[in-house]
This record gives C-alpha cells, structure tokens and sequence, in this order.
C-alpha cells in the first residue's frame, strides 16, 4: 500500500479553515496576500515557491456541482461527477480558459473509437459518473472521476473504464492529470484511434506560441480561421481577411505544428502584451503511456488558441498504430500524469523568459519521472520498476571487418512482436533510450511485465531484436552485454540515394508556393519541408516528364523529389508517375549470383509501388510489387516521415547488361492528390563476395 502523506480529511478540513483565517487578517492588515497568491514574477521562483508553501492546499464542494482544488497559487474548478476543468485561476486571473465555451468545452478527456469492421468511429467526451477525494491533506489533494462501463451500454459508449485523476500539490505553480484505462475479461472487441486531453484558453490573453526554441510565434485567431479560405483539406486554411493584417496570404494548419514523440515534451501558450504576461504549458515528463515509439509524430498546440495532451492517435501511421482489442483478455494502462504549468512575467520584464523558465520546469519533471505522488497502485514508483542495461555493435562486413560501436542508436522495450513492431504497437508501454557513442545504453524504470527489445541503428537499414523475451520483474537490474546487430545485406554497395534515418529530409524539398507559406518556417531550411502544399511542386518541376536520377551524375540532394507523388493534370485528375534510376554496370556475372536492391521507405499514403529493370512498359510484370501499403498521409501533413517500411528486393543478373541499365519506380495509384511515399534510402548491392 502506498504511503505519501497520512493526513485525513478532517484535519485537510481544519487546515484549510486555518489558511482562510490567515489569509483574511492578511487582508486586513493591507496585504491581501498579493505576493503569494497573486506573484508577479518567477524571476525569484525558488523564493516564491517557499513563500506559497506557507499555504496548505485546500479542497471545497460548490452545491455539490463544482470541486475546487487551490494551492495559494493555482486554483482548479471541476465539475461533479464529469471531472471536466471547468476553470484555472491563477496570478489574479480568475479564468486562464475561455470562459464563453461551455462548462464542457474548456478542459476535458477525449476518445475517438470503433466497432471492428464499422469504418464510423464515435468521438467522446468522457464524463464522470462518481467523484471521490483519494487524498486530502495540507500538502497534496487527489481527486477521482471514475466512469464504469455496463454491458446496457454497449454500442453508446467506449467499453473502458475510465479513471480521470487530478493531483494538486503544496507550492505548485500548476497541477498533474493522468486517467487509468481498464477492461475486463470478455468485453466487447473495439478500436480506439485516439485518447488525449484537450485545454482550449482564453482567446483574447494567449497569442504567442512556443513549440520548441526555433518553432515559436504570434499566432492568428480562430476567428480568421473561420473567414479563411479553405484549401485541400478541413485543416489548411488560407488567411484572406485576418484581424491582425500580418497574418493575409498565410496557411494555418494544425498540422504544420507536429513533433514526434520524443520531442514532444513542453509546448503552449503565452501573452506578451498584458500585465502579467502568463504562460499556460503541457509538459510530458515521459513517453512510456504514449503509442507507437518515440518518432511517432503527434499534435501539440495550435490555433484556438489550443493545448494538447496526446496519450494516443493514428496521426502519420493510420489505422495500422489503432489499439485493438478483440481477445477478449483483461487489460489495464495508465496514462500520464501529465503537468500543466503556469508563469508569469511582470510588464518589465521580457515574456521570452516564461519560455524559459518553462524549460527548466520540464527539467525539473522529467528528472522526478516516474513521480512519487500519484495515489494510483496501477501508478509504479521507482522502487517498483526495472532495468536494463547493455552495448549494442554493429557487424556489416562489406563496411568494416570489425565490429562497430551503434552510435545513437534507439533502443527500446515494447510488447513481445516481430522484428520493428514497436511502430505498430499501441497497446502497452514502452520504454527507450539512445545509446552513446561506445552503443552503451540503460533503460530504466520499465513497468514489470514481459517485453521483447527492440532498436534500429542511424545510419544502417532494418531493425534490431533480441532473441529473447525480457521479463523485468519490481527492482530487477538485467545486463545483457554486448549484443550484435547485423542489418540487412547481400553484397557490396554499388550505389545509394539517401541517408537511412528513417525520413526524406535529406532530399530536395522545393520551395513553397508564395502565396501559400507559413512564414515561421521561411528561414528554417530543417522544417522547409513543414511549409504547405509541397506535393503540388512536383507538376511544377516536372510537368511532361518524371523524375530521371543517374546516381554517377546527381546529387540526391539537389536532385531527388523528397515525395513521389503523382502529377495533377488539371480538373482534379491525377495520372501515375515513374521515376527512373540510371547506373552502370560491367559485365554482370550469371553465375555470380544475384544483385539486391534495398528499398526503404520512409512514408507511404495510399501507395502502390511497382519496380521494373531495363523494363519501360508499365503493362507488363513488375519484378517487385509492394501491394497497397500505408495509411500516414505524411505527404498533406508536413510529417516528411510515417511508418517505416524496407524491402530487400533480389535482382537476377540476367536482368542487368552491360553498361547503362535503368531502375523504373513507379507509384501506379492516383485517385487522390495524396496518395504517394517517400524513400529513405535506397542502395544497389552486388552479388556476395566469397
């Protein structure tokens, strides 16, 4: 059983009574508190913390309708039983949400589910239907939402129980939020594409955008949104008529603000032109809750202006990351906690330092991970957890005889599945770490259970997994050693294209149309290719003939589509494209043995890839056919990676010649603009060397 504080309710009771009556002579003497409740500045944020820690935390039922939850310097209103956030008060503000949406639509938990086999899936808004204190004392208030499901409900509603916790703790500028996810044995199969947690805040305070050091700006108004036009998809929208005229001739799109997974750690909002300027920031302290490996790509903030929380989506993977469950069997999951903060900066001082602060925060957080506070026993302290520890090298003979060390390779635990599932699996938890540069790695604090382990190495094709399963049991400490990597080769390399590293950013991304950027990313040649409608370039420079590449004369940077997509030949009519690869061989050997053509894909919407040799007529057999792969739509969503997908494709010699030969790439799908891939790498290798 765990034990954090042993306070009971009755004395939280008399505690917060006596803070009332401090806090009301406070009042009268002058005070009125403002340097606790109301701190104008973190630049002394130690020191405000120990002043606000004079303040016990409080819990208190409005008409048994609303709990709020106050810490002297946050206040948090949630409705009873929804559990939905009402209201956050802080630094004078009564209401940091937009207080013109309803109750519901300020602060809430969501699902997007599905019947197998039922292409509608069912938006939800999971509303409590019991709310509990779990804990009340001077230092930490834990409050519950519980919503249990019941077969009368099946078809209605998600069959999951559903925990929605909040957690608010002494001296702390914002609160903590987790759910716990249950079934139970033989409940009805379904699919859930999406859980998150979604704050929309007050319009007319938060204009400015933070996420990352370089991805940071004013941003427009859902208003402008509205009186946009709209462009090729719900998303993307072209500001005509914007409040702020800086804004005419822009594309907003949700979309252009995605990170991956490991990346998504700290982004929100902020003012800049009120005093107090306040941030508002999600901060993810880790990623072992969220779904398909650390560069599954997700949503953050965006214009509403609006703070996420993603646990779960099919966003750059589709259907093929959806958790399934139609087994049957029992399963249980906790999502979070997740923290949402709040700073200030007086008028003198510069808003760029809530940015600021708000990264040391998410330092803090993530250096407390996993926290030692959440109530929960499906929540694992430290203590509780496991570890694993272990080298990874690499062996590929045609690049060295020796054995080389996996620098900064991904290395992970996930469900027991085949080679690279990991970024199919949403289910369980996982668990990563980077190697350094001698492929050293620990990964620590994994939940108990069995796992298989997984990596993939920068720089090297395919996946790495280990031939056994590991069962990490409370305390447990595994080595492994050292453990070899041999990625996927034949022969030595004849020629390449690309870097494996798993996206197309090497290649060449054309520069947007004009009238359609996204100004944020003019002068950032790394996020070039998160600029809108990029695919339609490809008529643009390529309006009669495809793509031709000789790998002796081009360069993959400068010369290389980062899409293959297909051409737009007017009235919404879309034709294939076949790009050609030009290269040399000498007299190839029969008897030698065959060639291999390594083929990895970084991103694939829709596609059909066929791959020809010496063979220009589309009608007859493909040597290779990929068969319809991939559901990411990358491509119209500026992610530049989806899922991951390699080939290894044998190549007889009779069908090369000597001399000039020529690889056809064709992409033969074209009903909509946005079927298309996008290769990571692709290498010719010449028969094994004995």
């Amino acid at each position: 059983m765990k034990k954090y504080f042993s306070q009971t309710r009755k004395w939280g009771l008399l505690f917060w009574c006596s803070g009332m009556i401090v806090m009301h002579l406070l009042f009268l003497l002058g005070d009125c508190s403002a340097k606790t409740t109301n701190p104008q500045s973190f630049s002394s944020i130690k020191g405000r913390k120990l002043l606000s820690s004079e303040f016990a935390v409080k819990l208190h039922v409005e008409n048994d309708e609303q709990v709020v939850i106050e810490n002297g310097l946050v206040r948090v209103i949630l409705s009873i039983p929804d559990g939905d956030v009402l209201g956050i008060g802080y630094n004078g503000i009564d209401n940091v949400l937009e207080s013109s949406n309803e109750g519901y639509d300020r602060g809430y938990l969501d699902v997007v589910w599905n019947v197998p086999g039922n292409h509608s899936s069912t938006f939800q808004r999971i509303k409590g239907t019991k709310f509990s204190v779990i804990m009340e004392n001077k230092d930490q208030v834990e409050v519950s939402f519980l919503r249990k499901w019941e077969s009368s409900m099946e078809g209605s509603s998600v069959p999951v129980n559903i925990d929605k916790r909040y957690i608010l703790l002494r001296g702390s500028s914002g609160f903590y939020s987790y759910a716990i996810f249950e079934r139970l044995e033989k409940w009805p199969d379904i699919e859930i594409d999406q859980i998150r947690i979604v704050y929309k805040l007050e319009q007319s305070r938060f204009q400015f955008m933070s996420i990352s050091g370089e991805r940071q700006r004013l941003m427009p108004m859902a208003e402008d949104r509205s009186k946009g036009q709209a462009l090729a998809y719900p998303e993307a929208v072209l500001l005509t008529n914007p409040s702020n005229p800086q804004f005419r001739g822009e594309v907003d799109d949700k979309y252009q603000y995605s990170c991956e997974n490991k990346d998504n750690t700290l982004h929100g909002w902020s003012s800049y032109d009120s005093d107090p300027a306040v941030g508002f920031w999600m901060i993810t302290p880790s990623n072992e809750f969220r779904n398909a490996g650390p560069i599954k790509q997700d949503l953050t903030s965006h214009v509403g202006p609006i703070t996420l929380s993603m646990f779960v989506s099919t966003h750059y993977a589709g259907k093929e990351v959806t958790m399934r469950f139609q087994d049957g069997k029992p399963w249980k999951k906790v999502f979070g906690p997740v923290y949402t903060y709040l700073n200030s900066v007086s008028s003198e001082e510069d808003s760029s330092k809530l940015w600021t602060n708000a990264q040391e925060q998410r330092s803090t957080e993530m250096e407390s991970w996993p926290y030692n506070f959440p109530q929960s026993e499906d929540f694992l302290f430290s203590d509780q957890r496991g570890t694993v520890i272990g080298n990874l090298l690499v062996k590929d003979r045609y690049l060295k005889q020796k054995l080389m060390w996996a620098k900064s390779a991904y290395i992970g635990l996930a469900l027991p599945g085949d080679v690279g599932s990991w970024q199919r699996e949403s289910v369980g938890y996982q668990f990563w770490a980077r190697t350094n540069n001698r492929g050293h790695f620990t990964i620590k604090n994994v939940v108990p259970g069995d796992y298989n382990l997984y990596a993939w190495v920068p720089g090297f094709i395919g996946d790495y997994k280990y031939y056994a399963n590991i069962t990490i049991t409370s305390g447990s400490v595994i080595k492994l050693g050292s453990l070899v990597y041999k990625p996927p080769r034949n022969g030595p390399t004849l020629w390449e294209i690309g870097v494996p590293d798993r996206t197309a950013q090497e290649f060449y991304v054309p520069t947007p149309y004009p009238t359609l950027m996204n100004k944020l990313y003019n002068n950032q040649p790394t996020d070039k290719f998160r600029q809108y409608g990029l695919w339609e370039r490809y008529a643009d420079l390529y309006p009669n003939n495809d793509l031709v590449y000789n790998v002796d004369v081009n360069n993959f940077r400068q010369d290389w589509f980062f899409a293959h997509v297909i051409r737009n030949i007017g009235n919404k009519t879309y034709e294939p494209t076949t790009w050609q690869i030009i290269f040399q061989v000498e007299n190839p050997s029969q008897e030698a043995g065959n060639y291999t053509l390594q083929l990895a894909v970084a991103s694939s919407n829709g596609a059909e890839l066929q791959v020809r040799i010496n063979e220009a007529n589309n009608e007859s057999p493909p040597l290779f056919f990929s068969g319809l792969i991939g559901g990411d739509n990358a491509i119209a969503r500026h992610g530049i990676h989806g899922l991951y997908w390699l080939y290894s494709i044998q190549v007889p010699s009779n069908l090369l010649i000597n001399g000039t030969n020529t690889i056809y790439l064709r992409q033969s799908r074209h009903l909509s603009p946005f079927e298309g891939l996008m290769y990571d790498y692709i290498r010719l290798e010449g028969p094994p060397l004995t």
